[in-house]
């Protein structure tokens, strides 16, 4: 386990965007630029991303979150878009595919906060889950509802990368600050 004393290597950060009309051009891609500004707000530690923008195609989502895993080494991916009802809709069940362990706590807070804000939030099928030493969380697509999301999780996420043996990651405490249990 990394500890605050060493110097750790960069972090790489994986951000991922399942749209088939952003895939295809038809628009622009909002969701993965909002994640990227909200990671640029809170982290302190440095960090690199790998940002990709993928269809909703159940094993094109599967390979690319496989790659930016194992290949990239990416300990965290945040993935937006893809987590709604429609038939489309595929990112959850990309996720649980592809992870060894599921986190159910991180989707149950999202729609929680979400729902103050939007009935409709009942409807979000947000999942997080790890793969080896990677974090994946699944966010919904819109940028709004991104940040919302994020500021009710990210505080646990430096704390679980860490347990999984990851780079310890440090906030900045003006936006966010991580949680680590007292020390005995």
């Amino acid at each position: 386990m990394s500890s605050p004393e060493q110097s750790s290597p960069s972090a790489v950060i994986g951000v991922l965007t399942i749209s088939d009309r952003a895939s295809a051009g038809e628009y622009a891609d909002r969701g993965g630029p909002a994640i990227l500004e909200y990671l640029n707000d809170v982290m302190a530690t440095p960090f690199e991303t790998v940002h990709r923008i993928t269809p909703d195609d159940l094993s094109t989502i599967k390979e690319v979150l496989l790659e930016m895993a194992e290949i990239d080494q990416c300990c965290l991916i945040i993935t937006t878009g893809g987590t709604g009802p429609s038939p489309r809709d595929v990112t959850p069940e990309a996720t649980e595919a592809v992870c060894e362990k599921m986190m159910p706590g991180f989707g149950e807070l999202m729609r929680q906060v979400s729902l103050k804000k939007v009935p409709t939030a009942i409807l979000s099928r947000q999942v997080a889950g790890i793969r080896g030493k990677t974090l994946i969380v699944n966010l919904p697509g819109q940028p709004k509802a991104i940040r919302e999301c994020l500021d009710a999780v990210f505080p646990a996420i430096p704390y679980c990368i860490e347990l999984m043996e990851g780079p310890y990651l440090e906030t900045n405490p003006e936006f966010i600050t991580a949680f680590r249990p007292a020390k005995k």
